[in-house]
């Protein structure tokens, strides 16, 4: 990562734009030449310069939020990391479609919004990065021009895959694979299982997976993402081609070995042939825009969610079970010890 002392009067931060998993995203401007910017500082660590590493070295591929320049400097008497990013000015990707209106949001649209996904993530892959939070907030367009691109943001949770395999379940409530719930081992197809559950949401404008109590992530949305108990009902579905539905149970695999990887998502039919694909008006504007208010709830608790669900399985510490004073372990001890003096005579070493 190419970091600098931050150069005299290079920017001047304004608003909040928004805030990532480690640090608040805010509207620049770079003094001299005027250009608008995105500014996320972010407070030194070794997971704040590893978000840095991911991000600055997957910066410039195609549909990923560029990196224009790093900074590190003082704030507030820490050391801090200042991450300056191209401005996306066009809003995040359900937003856009909320705000159509009447106007169609059709099938062959969606097949080319997953396309422009699927590239980001294929990129991704292909440096042995895993996102592992690709979720609509993290998707912003450039502008809000018709022909605005759509990119991928915030590697707060990206992590490579080289090494050992992703233990740590991060996470996002109904963007969440099956295995990540628990401290089983997962990687890359978490990803996929992410581009599914957008897929779906952007076929009819609703999850999925959901939950019945209010809860951000309850136990019956839990054992239902376990399962893979989601439908297709209708009339959202209704008029979808069965070629979408298809891709997307080839997504939803509750076995993480058995979901397509990102080239076979790239390769299927619905994706490297969009322009093929049918030009159904979809049902996606009306709900989104009808469930407005539920869907800021959603994101609020998605939010709320992450601070309680992550936990770092790399940083658990076992504790030694000859120094462990554990009741039941106790228990069990003086019944070992009663049975081994028993059966001194008894020893197959």
């Amino acid at each position: 990562m190419a970091r600098q002392q931050r150069s005299r009067g290079a920017m001047c931060p304004r608003k909040v734009l928004g805030l990532g998993v480690n640090g608040k995203v805010l509207e620049c401007f770079h003094r001299r030449t005027g250009q608008k910017c995105a500014l996320k500082l972010l407070y030194d660590s070794p997971k704040a310069r590893q978000e840095v590493d991911h991000h600055w070295q997957t910066s410039g591929g195609p549909h990923i939020v560029r990196i224009l320049d790093v900074y590190e400097n003082m704030h507030h008497g820490k050391r801090c990391l200042l991450i300056v990013m191209e401005c996306m000015e066009g809003g995040e990707l359900f937003s856009r479609i909320q705000e159509r209106g009447d106007q169609a949001f059709t099938e062959r649209e969606a097949a080319e919004i997953m396309r422009d996904i699927g590239t980001a993530i294929q990129f991704l892959h292909s440096q042995n990065i895993a996102h592992r939070d690709v979720k609509p907030e993290n998707l912003l367009y450039t502008s809000k021009e018709k022909d605005a691109v759509l990119k991928l943001t915030d590697f707060g949770f990206a992590k490579e895959t080289t090494q050992n395999a992703l233990q740590t379940p991060c996470y996002t409530p109904y963007y969440v694979a099956p295995e990540v719930l628990g401290p089983e081992k997962y990687d890359k197809s978490c990803d996929m299982w992410s581009l599914g559950v957008i897929m779906y949401i952007l076929l009819c404008g609703f999850p999925p997976f959901y939950s019945n109590t209010g809860q951000a992530i309850s136990p019956g949305m839990k054992r239902r993402i376990r399962l893979g108990q989601y439908g297709f009902p209708n009339p959202e579905w209704s008029e979808v081609s069965e070629d979408a539905k298809q891709l997307i149970r080839l997504l939803l695999k509750t076995d993480p070995t058995e979901r397509l990887t990102i080239t076979q998502f790239m390769n299927h039919p619905w994706i490297n042939q969009s322009m093929v694909v049918p030009q159904t008006p979809l049902h996606t504007a009306r709900v989104l825009q009808e469930d407005r208010d539920h869907w800021d709830e959603v994101k609020e608790e998605m939010t709320s969610a992450l601070a309680t669900m992550r936990v770092d399985y790399d940083q658990v510490q076992i504790k030694d079970l000859k120094t462990s004073n554990n009741r039941l372990l106790n228990k069990r001890r003086k019944k070992q010890a009663g049975g081994s003096s028993a059966s001194q005579g008894c020893n197959n070493q």
